[in-house]
C-alpha cells in the first residue's frame, strides 16, 4: 500500500512538472523542425532523390532476365526435339537466360547520375530554406507571446499603482482634502485598466494558441513559453553595411543555391538531350535449352544384313542399270533421354553487338534539345532574379533593422520623459496640487510609453535576427 502511494505521488509530480514546463525559443524551433509537415514532406523529397540516384547508378549494370516454360501437347504438333510432326501427347519444357549491357549511349547514363546528385543537392537546399522560414515563423510567434506577456505585466503593475492611489484618495476624500470627483476619476481609470488587462490576457492566450498550432501541439491549456532572459543580443551585424551582408548572403543563402542548382540541372538536361543524337551500342548474350518426354525414332544398321544394293539410275547411251550399295538401316522407337542429358544436349548460346543510329525521328530529338535550351535560359533568368530579390530583401531588412533600432532608442527616451512627467504628476497629486483627471492622463501616457517600448524592443530583436539569417547564421544558433 505504501509503495503504491509513493508511485502515485511520483506520477503526480511528474505530470505536474510536465504541465508546468515552459518552452524556450530554441526548444520551440527544434520541435517545429522535427514535426512540421512541410519539413517531413521535404525529407521525403530527399528520399525520392536518393531513389533517383540509385536508379541512375543501376543503368550501369547489365540487364539479366531468365524465363522458363512448361507445356503439355496433345494431338498433332511438332516435337521440339526432333522437329517432326507427331500425333501424340508429350510434355515439353524450355528455359533461357538473356544478358544485355549498354556499352555506349551518348554519355546519357553518366550525365543522368550527375543530374541525380544535383537534384538531391537542390532538395537539400530547399529543405534548408524551409527550415529557415519555419524558424523565422516560430521566432516571430514566440516574440509575439513575449511581447503580449510584457504588455500584460505593464498593465498589471500600473493597475497595482492605481489600487494604491484609490486607497490613498479614499482617505483624502474622507478627510475632506480632495473632492469626491477625484476618487470617481481614479476608479474609472481602474475600471479601464482592468478591461485592458482582460484584453491583454486574451492576447496572450491567442498568441500562445497560435504558436502551439504552429508547433502542432494540441495541449493548448498547458502550453506556455519561457518569458525571461530574452534581450537584445547584437554580435555586430547591425554595424555592417548592406553590401557586406549581401555579399555574404549570396554565398550562404539557400535561395541563391536553389537557383544555381536549377541552372546546373537545366545544363545537365540539355547535355542528356544532346546525347540522343549519338548512336547506342549494346552487347547481348543468350543461353537456352529444352526438354521433351516424347519418344523418338533412330536409324540403326541391320546387323544381319548391313547393306542393300539398289539401282540408282541408268546409262543413257546403253540403257545399262547403275546400281549402288547402301547401309541397310532399321527404324527403332526409343524413349526420351534423361532430363539433365537433354538439357546438356539441346542447349545453345547466342551473343553479339547491337548498334542503333538515330537518323530521322520526326524532329523529336531536335525539339527536345531546343526545349531544354529554353529551360536553361529560363533558369538563368530566374537565378538573376533571385539575386536581385535577395539584394532587395537584404536592403529592406537592413533598413528595417536600422529603423527599428532608432524607434527603440526613441521609445526609451520617450519612456524616460514620461517617467519624469509621471513622477512629477504623482508628487503634485499627492499634495493636492493637481486633480485626478490630469494625473490619470499622465499615468496613461506613461503606461503607453512602456508598451511602446516593449513593442519597439521586440520588433528590433526580430528584425535584427532576420538580418543575421541573411548573413548566414543558422536559425538554431541565433542568440536572444
Amino acid at each position: 500500500m505504501k509503495k503504491s502511494i509513493i508511485i502515485a505521488l511520483l506520477l503526480f509530480v511528474s505530470i505536474a512538472q510536465a504541465q508546468q514546463k515552459k518552452w524556450t525559443l530554441k526548444e520551440c524551433v527544434l520541435h517545429a523542425l522535427e514535426n512540421n509537415i512541410s519539413v517531413k514532406q521535404s525529407l521525403l523529397d530527399l528520399k525520392d532523390a536518393d531513389i533517383d540516384k540509385l536508379t541512375a547508378v543501376g543503368n550501369f549494370l547489365p540487364s539479366i532476365s531468365a524465363s522458363a516454360g512448361l507445356s503439355e501437347n496433345t494431338g498433332l504438333s511438332f516435337n521440339p526435339i526432333t522437329n517432326n510432326a507427331e500425333t501424340t501427347t508429350f510434355l515439353s519444357a524450355s528455359g533461357n537466360i538473356n544478358v544485355g549491357y549498354t556499352l555506349f549511349d551518348g554519355l546519357r547514363n553518366i550525365r543522368t547520375v550527375q543530374r541525380a546528385e544535383l537534384s538531391k543537392l537542390a532538395s537539400q537546399y530547399r529543405l534548408e530554406k524551409m527550415k529557415d522560414d519555419i524558424s523565422l515563423f516560430v521566432a516571430n510567434g514566440y516574440l509575439q507571446v513575449i511581447l503580449n506577456k510584457a504588455n500584460l505585466e505593464v498593465l498589471k503593475s500600473q493597475n497595482a499603482v492605481t489600487q494604491e492611489q484609490i486607497e490613498r484618495t479614499e482617505q483624502l476624500v474622507e478627510a475632506g482634502s480632495l473632492p469626491r470627483g477625484d476618487l470617481l476619476e481614479i476608479q474609472a481609470t481602474d475600471a479601464n485598466e482592468k478591461q485592458s488587462i482582460v484584453n491583454a490576457e486574451n492576447q496572450v492566450k491567442i498568441s500562445l494558441i497560435s504558436l502551439a498550432q504552429l508547433l502542432l501541439i494540441k495541449d493548448y491549456e498547458n502550453f506556455d513559453v519561457e518569458d525571461e532572459g530574452y534581450d537584445i543580443v547584437d554580435d555586430g551585424i547591425s554595424s555592417m553595411s548592406a553590401d557586406e551582408i549581401i555579399n555574404e548572403a549570396k554565398e550562404t543563402r539557400s535561395e541563391i543555391k536553389i537557383a544555381e542548382s536549377n541552372v546546373a540541372l537545366a545544363e545537365k538536361d540539355l547535355q542528356i538531350a544532346k546525347g540522343s543524337y549519338l548512336p547506342t551500342l549494346s552487347a547481348f548474350f543468350g543461353y537456352n535449352t529444352r526438354y521433351s518426354n516424347t519418344k523418338s525414332f533412330i536409324q540403326e544398321v541391320d546387323p544381319d544384313n548391313p547393306t542393300v544394293v539398289q539401282q540408282i539410275g541408268t546409262v543413257q547411251s546403253t540403257g545399262e542399270a547403275v546400281i549402288g550399295e547402301f547401309p541397310n538401316t532399321l527404324t527403332q522407337e526409343v524413349g526420351a533421354a534423361p532430363f539433365f542429358d537433354q538439357l546438356y544436349l539441346n542447349d545453345g548460346i547466342s551473343y553479339g553487338l547491337s548498334l542503333s543510329i538515330p537518323i530521322l525521328n520526326g524532329f523529336a530529338i531536335k525539339g527536345n534539345v531546343q526545349r531544354n535550351k529554353i529551360n536553361l535560359e529560363r533558369s538563368k533568368y530566374l537565378l538573376e532574379q533571385a539575386e536581385l530579390d535577395l539584394e532587395s530583401s537584404v536592403y529592406q531588412a537592413h533598413v528595417d533593422a536600422k529603423g527599428a533600432f532608432k524607434s527603440y532608442e526613441a521609445a526609451k527616451l520617450a519612456l524616460e520623459s514620461q517617467q519624469l512627467a509621471y513622477d512629477y504628476a504623482k508628487e503634485r497629486y499627492d499634495v493636492g496640487l493637481t486633480n485626478a483627471f490630469d494625473f490619470s492622463q499622465s499615468k496613461q501616457r506613461f503606461d503607453n510609453a512602456k508598451i511602446q517600448l516593449n513593442q519597439a524592443k521586440y520588433d528590433y530583436i526580430f528584425k535584427l535576427k532576420v538580418l543575421e539569417l541573411y548573413f548566414g547564421i543558422p536559425a538554431t544558433e541565433l542568440k536572444f
